[in-house]
């Protein structure tokens, strides 16, 4: 999980998950808490799909 993609390329990641944003990569806190929490718990989702998918090479999750 990473907030700037094309560092994450750079240093060869394999699986790459784009989070929100520098300050807050699992949330936003401008967000009402139902919302906020529905964010997080689809970006914990998405990386555990990108941990169970087998990728050749690098891969953004998008």
């Amino acid at each position: 999980m990473c907030t700037i993609v094309p560092i994450s390329l750079t240093v060869g990641a394999n699986r790459i998950v784009p989070t929100v944003a520098i300050p807050h990569p699992l949330g936003n806190p401008e967000l009402p808490p139902a919302e906020e929490r529905a964010l997080r718990r689809r970006l914990v989702e998405k990386a555990l799909e990108a941990l169970t998918t087998e990728v050749d090479g690098q891969t953004v999750f998008d």
